[in-house]
């Protein structure tokens, strides 16, 4: 089958005095109103016909850990040295500068949006030159950002996030935020002279325990803790052809994400400690820690320290990443592949070597890479486990109040001869059934 068709744009200065770019009554880039082909401004031109291959990397491995900054690696054809910023006659000679915008299509979908960190001119005798631009979404300038001193006031977390990105040594655009209302209150908070604006941003998510990330289009995106997983437009991969077909799977079991003590402090605040002391009894104590949230309040940390001790206590058997080939699917299933997005739902359904009956799990996407040549296109999705999700109100099978949820199956306990756990509770003593 037909790879989607890929697009790699470069941002450029129209008014540099080379060509190609703007020209007068072109369809793509001689329109004056157009966004991508303004006079006076940069703009974007599409170098998809110099492209060798493309790497992305979005996204996190671990659940509990923060959203990086995404990654992209392009290699262009030099042998012409088209991508030489010291060849006079190239068009493009005076274009290859950092921070300066790139951006990545696949069947007419965003992949990714940033800006080239380093241009490498890689030489090679027999004349096969190409150029790689390493690119970095645009966390990497708010990694480089400092926030001036001042007091921030009391406000919903997704609110300290927008004024934050109002602040004028930060001056985010405000076409380029999607930001929710957030449902946690900050602390009025004295921010010091030099705070980089990532750090501080991560911060206020930890303190929601939002999701903070850059999306596929280039938007600073924060999802508050409301953001449930959700049913709408689920996709499934399968082996067995009920699904979209996956070419790989890795799925981990073991105490890599298990956490049966959970110790969070809020700035001006004591530690809030929440404890699965049976899973204490099997596996040892285990320990998540956080400090210095800007939470408003005691009683809201302690409910965020419930909600990681309920969740990560036990070992889970978990989809750790999956592979699908686009070369091998429809171009219906490839829409639906690269329309998924970091924190989208997906569910997955497989029986290892057809043996027993089949494993199905719905799981969150944390991460997605591209890997993309000229007749190979993989995508790869790093996931978490939804075995323990909330309740979220209104969706097909995360809202239903009578449904099942799956839950860990201790064996009695004893000590002393006394029974300290008999099997008919869960972790934190609710009778089961």
């Amino acid at each position: 089958m037909a790879l989607p068709v890929k697009k790699v744009e470069i941002e450029i200065d129209p008014n540099s005095g080379l060509q190609p770019f703007f020209t007068l009554d072109s369809a793509t880039i001689g329109l004056l109103d157009d966004a991508d082909s303004i006079l006076g401004s940069l703009a974007y031109s599409d170098v998809t016909q110099y492209v060798i291959d493309i790497s992305t990397d979005r996204g996190a491995t671990r659940i509990l850990d923060k959203y990086n900054a995404g990654q992209a690696t392009i290699t262009f054809d030099n042998t012409t040295r088209l991508f030489d910023p010291l060849n006079a006659n190239s068009p493009y000679s005076e274009q290859l500068l950092p921070r300066r915008g790139i951006r990545v299509y696949s069947g007419g979908t965003p992949v990714f949006f940033g800006v080239v960190d380093d241009w490498n001119l890689n030489y090679n005798p027999s004349g096969n030159n190409t150029t790689t631009a390493l690119s970095s979404d645009k966390f990497a300038i708010l990694a480089q950002q400092s926030l001036t001193a001042h007091t921030a006031t009391s406000q919903l977390s997704g609110t300290r996030i927008d004024t934050v990105l109002n602040r004028p040594e930060v001056d985010w655009p405000a076409l380029e935020r999607d930001i929710d209302t957030g449902q946690y209150t900050m602390q009025n908070d004295v921010v010091n002279e030099g705070v980089v604006v990532l750090d501080y941003l991560n911060l206020v998510s930890q303190s929601e325990y939002g999701d903070l990330f850059i999306s596929k289009d280039g938007n600073l995106t924060f999802q508050d803790s409301t953001v449930g997983p959700s049913n709408t437009n689920l996709i499934t991969l399968a082996d067995d052809g009920t699904g979209i077909r996956f070419t790989e799977l890795q799925v981990v079991f073991g105490s890599e994400l298990m956490y049966n003590r959970v110790s969070l402090t809020r700035v001006n605040g004591t530690a809030q400690v929440a404890e699965d002391l049976t899973s204490q009894v099997f596996y040892g104590i285990t320990t998540f820690e956080q400090n210095n949230l800007l939470n408003n309040n005691d009683a809201d940390v302690l409910n965020q320290a419930n909600f990681i001790v309920n969740k990560y206590a036990n070992p889970q058997y978990r989809f750790d990443t999956i592979t699908v080939e686009l070369a091998e699917l429809t171009t219906l299933e490839q829409t639906k592949i690269l329309s998924k997005e970091l924190t989208d739902t997906i569910f997955v359904k497989f029986t290892p070597n057809n043996i027993g009956d089949p494993i199905s799990k719905y799981a969150q996407i944390i991460g997605i890479k591209h890997y993309v040549g000229n007749f190979s296109h993989k995508v790869i999705f790093n996931l978490d486990t939804l075995d323990f999700a909330p309740f979220v109100l209104d969706d097909t099978e995360f809202g239903i109040l009578g449904g099942t949820i799956e839950t860990y199956d201790y064996p009695t306990v004893t000590y002393d001869d006394t029974i300290i756990y008999d099997g008919t509770q869960d972790p934190d003593g609710n009778r089961l059934g």
